[in-house]
């Protein structure tokens, strides 16, 4: 739907022809959510004049994704994260294939914690790691994939297949859907993911591929776009199927506003940025995230590597007045900031190469024999993981 579909020109339904076709169920085709018109504040919604004028659209939106789409604003919803999982565990109910989404560059914020339990131990899993633009192109597809299994494993998780792409230009797509037809076997597939993966791009691609139309499903960068499941039919009866993205707290996405999240997400490739850091030095990550590098082996100097967004500002200062400087310059020197001015600590050894990670940020590869203090939001989850490249 284009803004011509509220113009005066567009035609007008009837109240009753409204109030029918509500209760057979009109569903908004950018989020899936169920189309209402009394509670602005719920899913779906849509003024009852707005919505008499786009009943003949062919895609049909509701004002959320109206505004989203056209002038990037975000509505809030009340849906709860328990509905998101409510939603993604009917798909254990169905024999079909999970296609499921992961972020490379924030693969441990992307990753959902007994997946086998939410869509079904016997249903097969294709993997597709998403962004993988973003990543050095020095690193090997086959030593990237490899990566990626070990730590699926480690999670419990034994894909039938890992495939690396790009949603949003995907050079692999004809490959990507052969493997998708020969696993499903004619069964459906439910495309699922956490929040801002990329599972709606990527069918987004998929449909532009088969019939040349455009951005069907809304996409943004804020959390919870996809509100309900989407079925896109295929050929045999069966239907490709979105599913909303799980939210999980422990991001960064969640303890910034919508204006700063735009300098957590890379749009392109990640520039390493390796500095070499004596015992009791600081980087500052922004202004809403801090490494203290507190003892090296002999106290010898040491490299680590920061992978974060290239227009993100590190820091780097002396741990003896990192408190107080991060007090006199957060805000200004130290930009952009989280939600609250308070950072937890969390402290580490390290006893191989590893990456220190900031769920939904980036991190920071490390080598061993270090003791190393993190700080992050309350709520966001840091955790040491192995490296990475």
């Amino acid at each position: 739907m284009t803004k011509e579909t509220f113009s005066k020109e567009a035609q007008i339904a009837s109240d009753e022809a409204v109030q029918q076709a509500l209760a057979e169920g009109l569903y908004c085709i950018g989020c899936g959510a169920k189309m209402q018109t009394s509670a602005k504040d719920e899913a779906g919604y849509l003024p009852l004049g707005a919505l008499k004028k786009a009943l003949n659209s062919e895609q049909l939106l509701c004002q959320r994704c109206f505004r989203l789409r056209h002038y990037n604003e975000i509505q809030p919803v009340t849906l709860d994260d328990g509905e998101f999982a409510r939603l993604l565990h009917q798909v254990s109910d169905e024999r079909a294939l999970v296609v499921y989404v992961l972020d490379l560059f924030d693969f441990t914020g992307s990753a959902i914690p007994g997946l086998p339990r939410f869509v079904g131990a016997d249903n097969p899993i294709l993997v597709l790691a998403n962004k993988v633009d973003l990543l050095p192109r020095s690193l090997k597809e086959n030593k990237l994939k490899d990566w990626v299994r070990g730590r699926l494993k480690e999670a419990g998780i034994q894909p039938a297949a890992v495939e690396l792409m790009t949603a949003a230009h995907p050079k692999n797509l004809d490959d990507i859907l052969t493997k998708i037809d020969t696993l499903r076997a004619g069964r459906s597939v439910y495309v699922v993911g956490t929040t801002n993966v990329g599972k709606s791009t990527f069918i987004n691609q998929v449909i532009k591929s088969k019939t040349g139309i455009q951005e069907l499903i809304t996409t943004s960068r804020f959390p919870g776009t996809t509100l309900d499941q989407i079925a896109i039919p295929l050929d045999d009866g069966q239907s490709l199927i979105d599913t909303p993205g799980i939210i999980k707290e422990d991001q960064f996405a969640h303890a910034v506003d919508e204006q700063t999240l735009k300098y957590l997400l890379p749009k392109n490739e990640i520039k390493a940025r390796t500095y070499q850091l004596n015992p009791e030095q600081t980087l500052f990550i922004g202004g809403f995230a801090r490494f203290d590098l507190v003892t090296t082996p002999a106290g010898e100097k040491t490299a680590v590597t920061a992978y974060f967004e290239n227009n993100l500002n590190l820091h780097r200062t002396k741990l003896a007045g990192a408190d107080d400087f991060y007090a006199r310059h957060r805000g200004d020197l130290l930009q952009p900031v989280a939600k609250e001015a308070a950072l937890v600590a969390h402290s580490f050894k390290t006893k191989e190469k590893v990456d220190l990670v900031y769920a939904g940020l980036g991190f920071i590869t490390l080598p061993a024999g270090l003791a190393v203090v993190a700080y992050a939001p309350a709520g966001v989850t840091v955790l040491l993981r192995k490296a990475m490249i």
